[in-house]
């Protein structure tokens, strides 16, 4: 199995002002190609400081990164701000989208990065990701026209665009009702099946066990890296389904 995330003794301490905030203590992990791991934790455990660092969205103070064998700390910034645009799609729980534009232009703006012109034709990529998150029938729609649940899966489909290995989501079913959440979870289901490597920070247990591991942060150490005995599917009807593993 193919390593993609190999992240060795990083540490990450925050100075403010004379204190020195350590946000991660010396974390170790491995993430294989194709895995859906959810990353749980209490407020202050290192959680989103940690997807941040894999999300190359910021530094480390020590320790190692590779990310598909690179170490990321020898990247200069363009090199850096290409892989985060290239090999990672991100998704928030606030959805941020752009009130006044379409479903498709909100999916495109990630193009609008790509300085490698990876992507021939954004209008058919844009549509294509929207396809893939059942949602291509409003392609013309604003936000303020769609439910939560419409949205967040416009923003996952903006994270696909750029056809990336990885995508993190940062609590991703926090602004959404049990259902809705259910749907969304379906979603992130089917693409990793498809073989994208999902990491999703999460505070809550029941969407945990929709992921196939579970790995537990508190006080910027992992404490807890670990299976599911049970993982949740979500059928076509939203009904509950278990699957041992």
């Amino acid at each position: 199995m193919k390593s993609v995330i190999q992240i060795n003794d990083i540490k990450k301490i925050y100075h403010i002002g004379e204190i020195d905030v350590h946000a991660l203590r010396g974390v170790n992990l491995s993430v294989n190609e194709g895995e859906f791991i959810s990353i749980m934790g209490p407020s202050g455990s290192g959680k989103s400081t940690l997807m941040n660092l894999i999300g190359c969205l910021d530094e480390p103070t020590s320790g190692k990164y590779e990310l598909d064998g690179i170490d990321v700390s020898s990247l200069s910034k363009d090199e850096y701000a290409d892989v985060r645009n290239q090999k990672i799609g991100f998704v928030f729980q606030g959805f941020n989208l752009l009130p006044r534009t379409t479903a498709l232009e909100n999916v495109e703006l990630p193009l609008l990065y790509d300085r490698n012109h990876r992507i021939k034709d954004p209008i058919k990529a844009a549509k294509e990701a929207l396809e893939r998150v059942g949602l291509a029938e409003r392609i013309d729609h604003v936000p303020s026209q769609l439910s939560g649940g419409q949205q967040q899966r416009v923003a996952i489909a903006r994270a696909l665009v750029n056809k990336p290995s990885i995508i993190l989501a940062d609590e991703p079913t926090g602004n959404l009702d049990t259902k809705t959440s259910i749907e969304i979870m379906s979603v992130f289901q089917e693409l990793n099946d498809q073989g994208i490597t999902i990491l999703l920070v999460t505070h809550e247990n029941d969407i945990s066990y929709y992921t196939r591991r579970i790995v537990k942060l508190r006080d910027g150490r992992i404490i807890k890296d670990e299976k599911p005995q049970k993982i949740h599917i979500a059928s076509k009807d939203l009904e509950l389904v278990e699957e041992d593993i």
